[in-house]
């Protein structure tokens, strides 16, 4: 695996696989990877040719009270990763060179409405920091796909949203989520949980399964399974922002609860540690 952290660099290797008709998936990440990353390589590797990777802490999707500095950075550990798993290039720019102006003075993306509602309202200026960084990373690959986590479900709406208005060649690819053993969706905030509170995590995952059972059972009031869900996740000893149902199209609160697709969201937090899941929901009707 190529390791570059150059403009030049990367535009001139990209170029060379191009002209010898090579399709480029690329992979954008934030580091201290896990398996749940490393199936994004898979996945790209399935589909395309020449695999990229970034990683890349972006300043600009940390809110006033997240802190960028503390974010845990592990670029050897990553690489290793990386290089095991079939990618061919990692980027690995600094501030600089994503934010030649300063990450203060950037020219910023936003996705009206999409980008404002649960995770957008939890954490203002989190999506547009993630479409501004984005949006610079496609520009500078130019891949054919790129390949996102469907953890993250609204991130991804929005990314395809962003992508679709400005034009961006590229095809967006949702890959599943990877769970751990009790349900647990992947992710790098897990490794702040101790022993006791990874077990307890696992009653997310039961929550969501819980309310595609009451919409599997014909329950046609959301408000209600949504209220319910806030307390059970109360009583399992979280701290929970939202446990909601929506359109998973745009996440619009849906007119026709049971008889469209639907994706359900919870975001809570357990200690100090927010933790997000869903589950995508189809009408019994409507399954194969």
């Amino acid at each position: 695996m190529r390791i570059v952290k150059d403009i030049d660099e990367l535009r001139a290797v990209l170029g060379e696989q191009r002209r010898g008709g090579q399709r480029i998936g690329f992979v954008p990440t934030m580091g201290n990877l896990h398996a749940g990353h490393h199936s994004l390589i898979a996945r790209a590797r399935q589909c395309c040719d020449f695999v990229v990777a970034s990683i890349f802490v972006n300043p600009t999707q940390f809110g006033v009270n997240e802190d960028f500095s503390r974010y845990p950075r592990t670029p050897e550990a990553d690489a290793r990763g990386l290089a095991g798993n079939g990618c061919d290039l990692l980027f690995l720019p600094d501030v600089e060179t994503i934010y030649p102006f300063g990450a203060e003075r950037a020219v910023r993306v936003q996705v009206p409405d999409l980008g404002d509602i649960l995770e957008g309202a939890s954490r203002p200026g989190h999506f547009d920091g993630v479409a501004s960084v984005v949006a610079r990373l496609f520009n500078l690959v130019q891949a054919d796909a790129a390949i996102f986590g469907s953890k993250d479900y609204q991130q991804l709406l929005v990314i395809r949203r962003m992508a679709r208005d400005l034009g961006f060649a590229v095809e967006i690819i949702a890959a599943p989520i990877i769970r751990e053993a009790n349900g647990l969706a992947m992710s790098s905030r897990n490794q702040y949980l101790d022993a006791g509170q990874h077990a307890q995590a696992a009653s997310i995952h039961a929550t969501l399964r819980w309310m595609t059972g009451q919409l599997d059972a014909g329950v046609d009031s959301p408000a209600e399974i949504e209220a319910a869900a806030m307390q059970r996740l109360a009583k399992a000893g979280f701290d929970p922002d939202y446990a909601v149902i929506r359109c998973a199209e745009d996440l619009s609160r849906s007119q026709q609860t049971g008889k469209e697709r639907a994706v359900i969201l919870i975001a809570a937090r357990l200690g100090g540690v927010r933790l997000i899941d869903n589950l995508e929901w189809e009408p019994v009707n409507a399954r194969p």
